[in-house]
């Protein structure tokens, strides 16, 4: 059978330790998921990796746990047929302290998998810790999320996986038209109404601020540039810092009157800028066939 080589990481570990938030991460982090896959195909499932259809994804994850029958040894199976293959694969265990589990078990109301096999909640807890003892050891990395907030799960998985040099980051920068109404989806709103306007110049109207001749028009004068900078600087200064606290998607709203000058000039200025520091950016010129 034909095998994929792209990053493979199995997400296993106790339940109620995380792992759908854990799989939710790896989703945005552009991997193929898949959560309570029976671990006897989990070769076949990464096998179908190989597909033309799936090179977008950067990889592969897979929810496994003891939800399924016979969970134990047809991991330790699936395991071993992984490593004869060579697969790159990567085992990321979820624990947290038993008192942290049944307290969670308790405020969600669930039952845990292992209460269907006439054990109360502790003895299920515990019994569980028991079993999977050897996935445990045979991990590539344990995170325990007792102390963890779903934020801090988030992060500690882009950290690890992202890799240095990307951002996990989404910007978005929509340009928008006050008299249109400030986009719903807004995170941060900046209203640019107080820069020239092409508006007034007969000749730059009929333009948008996509064309050259109404950007160098907007931003000929020194205040209007040293706006644009200080801007941009605040976003370095911050972007950073939402990432670091788990944040997947910024989008960041740039109006002016009608959508179609000052602010679609400002927005393609900072998107050219944002990538350069190799931020993934997305623009929307909301309202530019209305202004």
């Amino acid at each position: 059978m034909e095998r994929s080589c792209c990053p493979v990481c199995i997400v296993t570990g106790l339940s109620g330790a995380g792992k759908s938030t854990a799989l939710a991460v790896f989703e945005d982090l552009h991997y193929f998921t898949v959560d309570g896959l029976p671990a006897s195909l989990a070769l076949d499932m990464i096998a179908m990796m190989a597909k033309p259809s799936m090179a977008h994804f950067k990889g592969i994850a897979l929810g496994l746990d003891i939800r399924q029958e016979n969970f134990v040894q047809e991991m330790a199976d699936a395991l071993d047929a992984m490593a004869a293959d060579a697969l790159p694969m990567t085992l990321l265990f979820l624990e947290a302290e038993p008192q942290v589990i049944m307290r969670r078990y308790a405020t969600t109301r669930r039952p845990h998998p292992l209460e269907r096999e006439g054990m109360g909640l502790e003895a299920a807890v515990f019994t569980e810790i028991e079993r999977l003892a050897r996935f445990r050891q045979m991990a590539s990395m344990v995170l325990d999320t007792s102390q963890f907030s779903i934020h801090d799960l988030r992060r500690a998985i882009q950290q690890h996986w992202s890799g240095k040099e990307a951002h996990s980051l989404r910007v978005n920068i929509v340009s928008f038209g006050f008299k249109y109404g400030v986009p719903r989806d807004a995170d941060m709103v900046v209203d640019v109404r107080f820069l020239p306007n092409p508006y007034f110049v007969p000749d730059l109207r009929p333009f948008s601020g996509k064309d050259a001749p109404v950007a160098e028009y907007i931003f000929a004068d020194e205040p209007a540039r040293n706006f644009r900078q200080k801007l941009f600087e605040l976003l370095v200064l911050t972007l950073p810092q939402m990432e670091a606290e788990g944040r997947f998607r910024i989008t960041l709203c740039v109006g002016c009157t009608g959508g179609r000058h000052r602010s679609v000039a400002l927005v393609e200025s900072l998107c050219r800028k944002l990538k350069q520091y190799a931020y993934p950016v997305r623009v929307e010129h909301r309202h530019l066939e209305l202004g």
